[in-house]
């Protein structure tokens, strides 16, 4: 996962519990212990991660940041970041970048792998009935063979620009995709941060909002068109498909919807659609072990000290007002364009 400003990695396993087994059969146990063996023990060949290992999933890593370019609209949005995210940590794809990956070896990504255990800040998520002790006594002998030098992690900061600015790339497509990338103060760790989601759905995220219903379904200028708010950093990136020659008409409508969030020009029933839908997902969250663990985890890296429950009273006291005020803290920084080359 990426979460800001940093990258964790681990382990996950959905079992059934201990109680609805039979013959009393103990699953949790034998479980943890799988994970502590995949986390702990390693298939080493003299004292480094077997080369023939590396170099098959090297290759699986590669392939797979290759593939991206395969999907115009994702390729745009990773470009976008990229430019638009030179002095920042964010601008570091989730999966690397190629070269760096092409560059490991078995001797050094096993030191990577000793420095993780040592140094990095380990979180567990259980989600279950066992109670806490039961579990921390469960937990406590997979930890106690590794010598732990922690090492707290600097504090999530806010988006860092680089001066942003406005980017064309020329590639064999058929349909041009325009990724424009906004910042905002308000991040997860902002009192601001529910008017500041329901901003973002009001203005791009769905089907029911100002993008899609003015520049798609209206004046027909996209394909599609969207919003996206990466909350632990404050970004707000646009993503649309269009005709080559539609480009300046389909960025200044999307800052001409942007200006009437900005206004307060905002109907009642936009203002309850974007509402329902944010605590549509947010009552969703419950619904699976592995989105109780998605939340928490999320919360716990990137800041934010609200509950499912709290989050979704915060979304329901959001005003227009508060929208607008969220809106007029958002401001254009970078655009990225993909056209074709004819």
């Amino acid at each position: 996962r990426r979460v800001g400003d940093y990258q964790s990695t681990g382990f996950y396993c959905n079992f059934i519990e201990d109680r609805y087994t039979m013959d009393d059969d103990q699953i949790l146990a034998p479980m943890i212990d799988f994970l502590g063996s995949l986390l702990l023990d390693p298939v080493l060949e003299n004292g480094v991660l077997r080369p023939d290992f590396v170099e098959s999933e090297k290759k699986n890593l590669i392939a797979t940041i290759d593939s991206q370019l395969n999907d115009k609209r994702v390729y745009a949005a990773s470009q976008l970041m990229k430019h638009m995210c030179k002095a920042d940590s964010f601008g570091i794809p989730r999966l690397g970048h190629r070269q760096s990956a092409a560059a490991l070896d078995s001797a050094g990504l096993t030191a990577h792998y000793q420095k993780i255990l040592a140094q990095s800040p380990i979180e567990i998520f259980y989600v279950g009935s066992q109670d806490a002790q039961t579990l921390a006594d469960l937990l406590r002998p997979l930890f106690a063979s590794i010598s732990r030098n922690y090492v707290p992690l600097p504090e999530q900061t806010p988006f860092q620009t680089s001066g942003g600015g406005e980017h064309t790339q020329t590639l064999d497509v058929t349909q041009g995709k325009l990724a424009m990338g906004f910042v905002t103060p308000i991040t997860l760790r902002d009192p601001r941060f529910a008017a500041m989601q329901v901003c973002n759905t009001v203005f791009g995220a769905g089907q029911i909002s100002k993008l899609f219903m003015n520049i798609r379904e209206r004046s027909s200028l996209c394909y599609d068109v969207g919003s996206g708010y990466h909350g632990s950093k404050g970004i707000v990136s646009v993503s649309a498909g269009i005709d080559f020659d539609k480009e300046a008409a389909v960025r200044q409508q999307v800052l001409q919807q942007l200006e009437a969030c900005q206004a307060g020009q905002i109907s009642s029933e936009e203002l309850s659609a974007a509402k329902a839908a944010l605590l549509s997902s947010l009552r969703g969250t419950h619904d699976a072990p592995g989105s109780i663990e998605g939340y928490y985890a999320t919360a716990a890296l990137s800041g934010m000290s609200m509950t499912p429950q709290q989050y979704m009273q915060a979304v329901e006291a959001v005003t227009v007002e508060a929208v607008a005020q969220a809106a007029q803290s958002v401001t254009l920084d970078t655009v990225y364009f993909l056209r074709g080359a004819r």
